[in-house]
């Protein structure tokens, strides 16, 4: 990113079609509305098994990918709306807790890491990756959003 909007303190968030990582950007949004910050959304293809047939791993990643995209802008929409923040959209390939890794080592810019954790059972594999053993090696906060919290208590949270 250039310009004015890196300089800004950005929110990382990674999204997919889960109801926990919608509210995960409803928090950061809010967030970066309150502290004149910005919002990256980061949607993950994971690389599909099919190694033998190169052509059709591709067609399934490209579907893949059109897909988290036309989900990550409904909720960007929404999200851009209510919190008049415009998101950045980044889609990468690759394992996820890897291509989060990379990416928030690369960007200084990155103040925090915003990930929706599940309203019961495991909290995900992103949380439970990147919040275990290597969680003080990461260069930022890691800022866990419950998936259950209603929009009301967001509001006030932010």
């Amino acid at each position: 990113m250039t310009g004015a909007s890196a300089e800004k303190r950005t929110y990382l968030v990674v999204i997919d079609d889960s109801p926990e990582a919608r509210v995960a950007l409803q928090f950061a949004a809010r967030r970066a509305a309150k502290t004149n910050g910005a919002v990256e959304v980061l949607a993950i293809v994971e690389p599909q098994d099919f190694v033998q047939w190169g052509g059709v791993q591709a067609a399934i990643e490209e579907e893949q990918r059109l897909r988290i995209e036309a989900s990550v802008a409904a909720a960007v929409g929404e999200i851009m709306d209510a919190a008049g923040i415009q998101p950045h959209i980044i889609v990468r390939s690759g394992e996820p807790v890897q291509v989060v890794r990379t990416l928030i080592g690369t960007r200084d810019e990155i103040a925090a890491l915003v990930l929706g954790a599940a309203p019961s059972g495991n909290p995900g594999p992103l949380v439970s990756n990147l919040t275990g053993n290597d969680a003080g090696k990461l260069p930022c906060p890691v800022m866990i959003i419950p998936g259950s919290l209603p929009s009301e208590r967001i509001e006030k949270l932010s």
